[in-house]
This record gives structure tokens, sequence and C-alpha cells, in this order.
């Protein structure tokens, strides 16, 4: 990676249409604590959770760019969808009513829970806060002949409405990550902090293929691991490998993706997207004992799962520096407070 480098992928970026959503850049910080209590690489946290949107996380980035191209295609409607936590939909009403657009949300149920915290508060609750109307699916439902079918609808009303896919996972949401790649290393350079290796939760595709993109542009020999929420490996991987080949196309700089630079590590979904794993619950909690962060349990809360694993398994052998990019999404802990088992007061 070299500083004209960035430069050169800053100018490319600058032709795209961007709404201001976030506060960037945002801050790099170490984790000392739990670097002691693990015993491999010094670890750090690229805080994506200080995003700024309606508490923060990763899909604010994608959101200036998808928000930006539906305001210049005239919409006055945002249609998306997510799992009945998403970070994305809470994220996505939030940029709508800063804008002052209409946003219908639809929630597809994949875990089955009735529990009134879950289908009506963290995530859920703040989508409602935000004005948007939100609908409920079954598990399976094809979501995005639903959306279709909405914005069929919105049309016949009288509307102009704008499809964003889940997690906003699409040539230009992935844009929001490619700068992201540029700003970390921007970011590390800054302070002298040679980065080995970058950790994050993949799910719908689109940060890990933007950061495959952006990487590969700056030419940075970085190593991205991303730790599965949902999909298996070659499922994952294929997705993020053909997002990352049209985000590339997309910037029409002729850049070309290599297959070797997608990888997943997807062992630590357990039984589905969304559903608690003991891991995941005791990685909440160390972040939070040890760091004093909060981190979401169907997404990122996953992702640090796979992290510490990893390290006890000696995979980044060798590497001095690690970071894990904190997506956000704290609001969900509180659609899953019965999974943590906390007790209430001493006295």
């Amino acid at each position: 990676m070299t500083v004209s480098l960035c430069k050169e992928l800053s100018i490319v970026m600058a032709k795209f249409p961007k709404v201001r959503l976030g506060h960037f850049p945002t801050p790099l910080e170490p984790m000392d604590r739990l670097s002691e209590l693990l015993g491999g690489p010094r670890l750090w946290v690229k805080r994506d959770d200080c995003t700024g949107l309606s508490s923060g996380g990763n899909k604010t980035r994608k959101l200036e760019y998808l928000m930006a191209d539906a305001q210049q295609k005239g919409a006055d409607t945002i249609i998306t969808q997510g799992a009945t936590q998403s970070n994305h939909t809470r994220q996505t009403t939030a940029a709508a009513a800063k804008l002052g657009m209409e946003c219908h949300i639809l929630l597809e149920d994949r875990t089955g829970s009735n529990d009134p915290n879950y289908i009506m508060n963290g995530n859920v609750l703040l989508d409602r806060l935000h004005g948007a109307s939100v609908s409920k699916r079954g598990s399976g439902t094809d979501m995005n002949a639903e959306m279709e079918t909405l914005a069929a609808k919105m049309t016949n009303d009288g509307k102009t409405p704008y499809i964003i896919p889940g997690g906003g996972s699409n040539a230009i949401g992935a844009l929001g990550y490619v700068n992201c790649a540029r700003e970390l290393s921007e970011q590390a350079a800054g302070v002298g902090l040679k980065i080995d290796a970058l950790v994050h939760a993949t799910g719908s595709s689109g940060t890990q293929a933007g950061l495959v993109t952006g990487f590969a542009a700056i030419h940075s020999d970085i190593h991205l691991l991303g730790i599965g929420t949902r999909a298996p490996q070659e499922k994952q991987e294929q997705m993020v490998f053909d997002l990352a080949k049209k985000t590339a196309e997309h910037l029409g700089t002729g850049l070309t993706i290599q297959r070797d630079a997608v990888r997943a590590n997807c062992d630590y979904v357990g039984p589905g997207y969304g559903l608690p794993t003991d891991g995941m619950i005791e990685a909440v909690k160390l972040l939070a004992q040890t760091e004093g962060l909060l981190f979401d349990p169907v997404y990122s809360g996953k992702g640090l799962d796979g992290l510490i694993a990893q390290i006890k398994a000696g995979y980044f052998e060798g590497m001095d520096n690690v970071v894990f990019l904190h997506t956000g999404g704290s609001a969900a802990l509180f659609g899953y407070s019965e999974t943590f088992n906390l007790q209430g007061y001493t006295d």
C-alpha cells in the first residue's frame, strides 16, 4: 500500500454520488486488556459502531452511497428488508427520516421466537421510532419478490420507491467499504501501525466485498478474514467474490479481484442466523467486561467468537497486530435479554 494509491482511490471514489450520514473516520483503538488475556497478537478495534446514525453501525457507510443514488433517481420512498433484529433496517429507517423519505421495512422471521422483547424491542423498536412502517414475513420468504410487490403497490399509489437489498449489499452499497479500506490504511499509516490482519463478521457480503475490493485497489497486504454468521463457507465465499467482482467493475478502473483474497470461516454460525451460541454469549460478555465494548448477538458477537477461537488455535501465529471491525448493533442486545441470563439486583 502506498500513499499515492490511496489518493488515486479517493479520486475514483469522488465520482460516485454520496450523502453525508455518518461520522468519519471512525476511531481505531487498542484492546490491550483483551490482548493480554488471550496472549496472542495485539488486538485493535475499528469502531464502526461510532458512525453516529441511530446508534451507529456498518450499514451507514453503505447508505451514504445508496441514499444518494435514491435521491438521484428521484425516489421519495425507501423499501428494504432484513431479519427481525436487523441493524441494517434500523440504520435505513434513520437515513430515510434524515432525508425526508418514507420508509417501509419487511422483516423476515428467521428464528421463530415469540419473545416480546425480540419481536418488539431493540432494533424493531427503533425502526418504528424512526417512523417506518414495519411488516413481518415468514421464514424462507422470497424477500426480494416481496419488496418488488410492495414497490409496485407504492408506484400505483403515486410514490417513487427505491429498493435497497438486504444489508445494503450491492455494488453501490459496497462502495462504503471500499472507502473504509482506504480510511483504515491511512489511519494506521498515520500512527505508524502495521496491520497484519483485519477480522470481521460477514453475512450479506457487502462489507467484506467492499473491503476485498478496496484492499485490492491500494495493493494492501492486510490479511482479511470474514467470520460467517449465516451461510456455509463455500456459499459465503462465493457470494463475497461475486459481489467484489461487481464492485470492482462498478469502480471502472479495470481492477481484477483474486479468488484467494476471499476468506470466510463459517464454523461459528451455530444453529442458524440470529440464533444464540454459547461462544457468542461468552464473547459478548468478555468484551463488555474487559474493554467496556458492546457487541450484538446476531452478527458481531459471532464474529468475536470466531476471532477469539482462532487466536487460541494459532491462526494468527507470527502476526503482531490484528484489527477487529466493530460493525455496531448493540441495540439488538435488548431483544436478547434472556439469552445472557444475567442476575438481577444483589440486595
